[in-house]
């Protein structure tokens, strides 16, 4: 009697299906400028959160806190290259992160600063602190990565420890979304109603065959609240509000427009010679490391996005060295933030279901243009914020899962 075969397991799909552009098949040209130009849109959300909150806390004011995001967004844009040409080459974008908010803000509350009584003098002094401590913090993640230590590390990072690191990368960050919603519920709300509405119920109903909705449901769902937004602002809806309520709500009040130059590019130092501080340093690269774990859930979820085969812990290692390198320029430029994998960005890659290289390579494109041409870019810097929390309540949904 013949033998019977045993029937095989099914094969895993090493990449993520229904995937319309992978990492090396870019979209036509007029599509990925709009695809980039959304990447752009997602990552200012960060990009100018951190320094409106933390500038005014070091004594500069509006013209401060536009040079800084100014600063900020050239530099992303800076590392966004570097990440996609010399590090793990996924299409991730490198913006400001969270995780190093508290570090600065222990800064800033350091009581050395205190004997200043010209606030543009204690502003600077603390810049340059924290220029000194990241620019320490910087060499954690440069000899982890480019020594192959981590490598070692990310041999152990079975899909079992993945899911779950992936997961609380998401879930993780949700404090900065529904809370952000809610400082502006007239605003918000919509926003994160429009965004799901479009992206996710629209393409159904209207087969165009061109995934026009959810692929710009950004786009879509960003100008048109913003005009509501403007609509409610000039329209005196929020005339005698609270104070914060007003800065949260109007379309007026940031203050970046009248404050930017016109023309302006960064430089390394701008601020003067850093300064260093052992417990600071210190500080800075426990939040270095924290970043660098955090960062290593986004790349695997890039990497899963942009349907990419799994990523050797080779190229975690290095792309967390080119990362340390992110930091490094951070630090010489003066951001008062460090940089990491943008989570949001991520969730921007499931969304649309375009993982090219190329779309974020514009995207850092507009980062540099828009930050050179202050004026042009503080009118998109100018979105309110709970408009962006609105996008980060489902992106990062969408890392999360």
């Amino acid at each position: 009697m013949a033998k019977v075969d045993e029937p095989q397991p099914h094969p895993p799909k090493e990449q993520l299906p229904n995937i319309s552009y992978c990492i090396t098949s870019p979209p036509p040209w007029p599509e990925a400028i709009l695809l980039g130009f959304q990447h752009y849109l997602v990552m200012l959300g960060t990009t100018v959160i951190i320094p409106t909150s933390l500038v005014p806390q070091m004594g500069g004011g509006n013209e401060e806190k536009a040079k800084v995001i100014q600063t900020l967004l050239f530099v992303a844009g800076l590392n966004t290259l570097l990440q996609s040409l010399f590090g793990s080459r996924l299409p991730a974008v490198i913006g400001g992160s969270y995780t190093f908010v508290p570090t600065t803000i222990s800064i800033i509350l350091a009581g050395r600063f205190s004997d200043s009584s010209d606030p543009i003098e204690r502003f600077k002094r603390i810049m340059r602190a924290t220029q000194g401590a990241l620019i320490v913090a910087s060499t954690l993640q440069i000899v982890l990565g480019f020594s192959g230590l981590w490598r070692n590390v990310a041999r152990f990072l079975s899909p079992l420890s993945v899911v779950p690191l992936v997961s609380l990368v998401g879930f993780g960050l949700y404090e900065f979304g529904f809370p952000g919603v809610a400082k502006c519920v007239e605003i918000g709300l919509p926003q994160l109603i429009l965004i799901v509405f479009v992206s996710q119920y629209v393409p159904h109903v209207i087969k165009s065959g061109r995934n026009v909705f959810d692929r710009f449901a950004v786009l879509f769902s960003v100008v048109i609240v913003w005009i509501y937004a403007h609509l409610l602002t000039v329209g005196g809806a929020y005339n005698g509000t609270a104070p914060k309520t007003q800065t949260s709500c109007r379309t007026d009040r940031s203050g970046l427009i009248d404050a930017a130059p016109w023309i302006r590019v960064p430089y390394p130092f701008q601020w003067g010679a850093p300064s260093f501080d052992a417990g600071e340093a210190f500080a800075m690269m426990m939040a270095s490391f924290v970043a660098l774990v955090e960062s290593t859930g986004a790349f695997i979820s890039v990497s899963r996005y942009a349907s990419a085969t799994p990523m050797p812990p080779s190229i975690l290692s290095r792309g967390i060295g080119w990362q340390g390198v992110a930091i490094l320029v951070s630090g010489l430029f003066g951001t008062a933030n460090g940089s990491s994998v943008s989570v949001e960005n991520a969730g921007l890659l499931a969304l649309t279901r375009v993982g090219s290289r190329r779309v974020v390579q514009i995207s850092a494109g507009f980062m540099i243009f828009f930050s050179i041409l202050g004026k042009f870019g503080a009118v998109f810097a100018s979105i309110p914020a709970p408009i962006i929390a609105g996008l980060y309540c489902l992106f990062f949904a969408y890392v999360g899962r």
